[in-house]
C-alpha cells in the first residue's frame, strides 16, 4: 500500500507561483511513475503532468506547458509540481497519483494509488 500526501496548495493571485509537493510512504518509490491531476468543481480529473521512475522523462498537458514543471527526488520519496504564471482557470484540487507502468499515464483511472488532494485557488 502506498500512501500519498500532498501539500503546498493555497490562494495566489494570477501570475503568481506555487510549488506542490507529494510525499510517498513507500520505500520502493522509485518503482512508480508519478502523476499530477486536477479537478475543478463539477468536472472530471484532468491530467496535468507525469514523470517516469528515473525522472528522465516528463509529460505535461498542453494547457500547462511552459508554465508548470514536474520533478522528483527519489531520495526523499517526493514528487513536485512547480506552477508559475498561474491563471484563474488553474483553480482546482490537485492530486498526485502513482502507477507501476508508464503506458496510459494520462488516464486517472489507470493509476494504482491517489492522494487526497490540495486546493489551489488563483484569484484574478
Amino acid at each position: 500500500q502506498v500512501q500519498l500526501v500532498e501539500s503546498g496548495g493555497g490562494l495566489v493571485q494570477a501570475g503568481g507561483s506555487l510549488r506542490l509537493s507529494c510525499a510517498a510512504s513507500e520505500r520502493a518509490f522509485t518503482n512508480y511513475v508519478m502523476g499530477w491531476f486536477r479537478q475543478a468543481p463539477g468536472k472530471e480529473h484532468d491530467f496535468v503532468a507525469a514523470i517516469s521512475v528515473s525522472g528522465g522523462s516528463t509529460f505535461l498537458a498542453d494547457s500547462v506547458k511552459g508554465r508548470f514543471t514536474i520533478s522528483r527526488d527519489n531520495a526523499k520519496n517526493t514528487v513536485y509540481l512547480q506552477m508559475n504564471s498561474l491563471k484563474p482557470e488553474d483553480t482546482a484540487v490537485y492530486s498526485c497519483a502513482a502507477k507501476r507502468l508508464i503506458p496510459y499515464y494520462r488516464d486517472y483511472n489507470q493509476y494504482d494509488y491517489w492522494g487526497q488532494g490540495t486546493q489551489v485557488t488563483v484569484s484574478s
